[in-house]
């Protein structure tokens, strides 16, 4: 059995993957063993208390829905671009691309700065259809 290993777009999978998890945590930062009656987090009713909060804490739930709903692509571009055979350098680049405009686009997405987040958005899907098209030939 030949021997096989990550690569720098496999590790870049993860740390999307990871990244709707982290803006749920931030949504709940300092939140978190107060009671609910105090307006802390909700374990009981977690949803209904996500979509209750505002400004940042809200737009940290929106974060993490975003970043659900763009990891499918991404998951799927990356291994098409491994089944094409798309030269690995170039893919682990794009990953690596995709990756940092995302965490740039929940910075900005939490910060308030829509301008900027929606250009971010743009890059990350321009970047995420490069990903698909490495590998075609």
């Amino acid at each position: 059995m030949p021997y096989t290993h990550f690569t720098l777009a496999y590790w870049c999978v993860l740390i999307a993957s990871i990244l709707p998890i982290v803006c749920a945590g931030l949504a709940k930062a300092g939140r978190l063993g107060v009671s609910p009656a105090k307006g802390g987090f909700d374990n009981v009713n977690p949803r209904a208390w996500l979509a209750r909060q505002t400004e940042w804490r809200a737009r940290a739930n929106a974060a993490q829905a975003n970043s659900f709903e763009a990891l499918p692509f991404f998951i799927g571009a990356v291994v098409v671009a491994h089944q094409l055979g798309a030269h690995q350098a170039r893919l682990d680049v794009l990953a690596f691309v995709f990756v940092v405009l995302r965490l740039l686009y929940t910075m900005a997405y939490i910060a308030g700065a829509a301008t900027v987040r929606t250009v971010l958005w743009c890059g990350a899907f321009a970047v995420n259809i490069g990903i698909l098209m490495v590998g075609y030939r």
